[in-house]
């Protein structure tokens, strides 16, 4: 049998006696994917920017925790080696969500160099189900900043009660707060200090009402991630996310980030139409499978 993922992480099996032919496709000119990164520079600064309140090493695998305030805090991130064979990993796994009441989660990804193809199709082999998949793009950093006049646009280190009045996910708990802000997890590992440097803005509404833009940018070395874009939907198409994202690419270019990556889930075309024409293109397609029932 041949596994052939799809671009969108869909794995399909075929009988080799079946195959005609085949050629290899080159990768996409640099025009088109953006700044030149690899996945795991990219999967490592997406999860120091989404941090969870715990984490664990098990190999190259790193274990996350939060309550289960999002899949991307409450799961594994796989880059490389567990150190054990793949079953006795996943058990750990399980064991080490099941200790906390959480159901355990694998985050993977396709469509780039150095993604992980094989695994989604080991996980699927054993009954684990893939629930999610989004994807991660990338772009130059200098042309957000440039989309829009920034002016009215309130910067902020904490994402504080006028913000969370805008954010989707109502009822933000305390290990919420800890995530959005980008703290350090509890870890097995001793820090390395620093870290990634949160911002939040917010285009105040009327007086007393929530705000009508917000956003989240994180800016890690030369990389600035952008997420929690949210406009009022009475406001929506009128500018407010460009001039949002484009005071908050002011502030990582001055903090010396040069490129942008932010995520960007699949039905969502009009953050897709948003985010091609400031010119971010697709890096690679990434996903959360379950653990079987």
């Amino acid at each position: 049998m041949l596994v052939i993922t799809r671009k969108s992480g869909e794995v399909v099996r075929i009988d080799e006696s079946s195959l005609v032919a085949g050629k290899a496709v080159p990768a996409a000119p640099a025009r088109r994917r953006g700044p030149a990164a690899t996945y795991e520079e990219l999967a490592r600064a997406a999860s120091r920017a989404w941090r969870p309140v715990e984490s664990e090493r098990l190999g190259a695998w790193e274990l996350r925790a939060a309550s289960g305030f999002t899949r991307r805090a409450n799961s594994v991130l796989p880059l490389g080696d567990p150190g054990l064979p793949l079953d006795a990993a996943l058990d750990a796994v399980r064991r080490w969500y099941g200790e906390r009441g959480l159901p355990a989660y694998v985050q993977t990804a396709t469509g780039a160099e150095g993604t992980q193809e094989l695994l989604c199709a080991e996980l699927e082999r054993r009954g684990w189900v893939r629930e999610v998949t989004a994807e991660l793009w990338t772009g130059a950093l200098a042309p957000v900043a440039d989309r829009a006049d920034a002016e009215g646009v309130v910067l902020g280190r904490t994402a504080d009660e006028a913000w969370l009045a805008r954010y989707q996910r109502k009822g933000v708990s305390e290990v919420a707060l800890k995530v959005l802000g980008g703290g350090s997890p509890r870890s097995s590992e001793a820090g390395s200090g620093g870290g990634p440097s949160v911002w939040f803005a917010s285009i105040p509404g009327p007086a007393g009402g929530a705000p009508v833009a917000i956003g989240r940018c994180v800016v890690d070395g030369r990389w600035a991630g952008f997420g929690a874009v949210e406009v009022d939907p009475a406001q929506r198409r009128t500018g407010l996310a460009t001039i949002v994202m484009a005071a908050l690419a002011r502030r990582a270019l001055d903090e010396g980030a040069s490129a942008a990556w932010l995520q960007v889930e699949e039905e969502n075309a009009g953050a897709r139409a948003l985010y091609a024409g400031m010119g971010f293109s697709a890096h690679h397609a990434y996903h959360h499978y379950r653990e079987p029932s």
